[in-house]
């Protein structure tokens, strides 16, 4: 298997923003009547954009060389890239096809943010710009949370 660099790691965060935001737009469309559920993945799909373009940023300065601990970081974000979150649009759609319900929207969002979370740690730990990854970072974190405490609506 060949070795996954560090530009195609960050390359593979743009296409999952990109994904962030298709399953965004597209559940906002398949539950148009649920207005809580419309604002926050309104705001998430809005933040995908960003970070997308952050991204993007990123893999213009970034430098070609390995990054230090290359060797560690690498294998695990080929796991990852690897995963079902992870496979690409005409992989991921299949799964967002299954979602029926509100609940099923969220929880999948919430599942694909905690791997997209995991991912980033990879990347800020193997590039020398943390600060910039560290801030999209900060911000999954509170997509997490506000999934999280949308979810908490359905226990009641």
């Amino acid at each position: 298997m060949e070795k996954f660099s560090i530009r195609e790691a960050i390359e593979q965060a743009v296409q999952t923003e990109k994904l962030g935001y298709d399953f965004y737009t597209a559940m906002s469309a398949k539950f148009p009547d649920d207005e809580g559920l419309n604002k926050l993945f309104s705001t998430l799909a809005g933040k995908e954009l960003k970070h997308e373009k952050t991204f993007r940023e990123l893999i213009d300065i970034i430098r070609e060389e390995e990054p230090v601990n290359w060797d560690e970081a690498e294998p695990y974000l080929r796991a990852i890239v690897e995963s079902e979150f992870f496979l690409g649009k005409d992989k991921s759609l299949p799964s967002m096809q299954q979602v029926k319900t509100v609940e099923d929207a969220v929880n999948f969002a919430l599942g694909f943010e905690k791997e997209t979370l995991l991912y980033f740690y990879w990347i800020r730990d193997a590039v020398r710009e943390k600060e910039v990854v560290e801030e999209i970072i900060n911000e999954e974190k509170s997509h997490i949370m506000w999934l999280d405490r949308f979810r908490g609506g359905f226990k009641r």
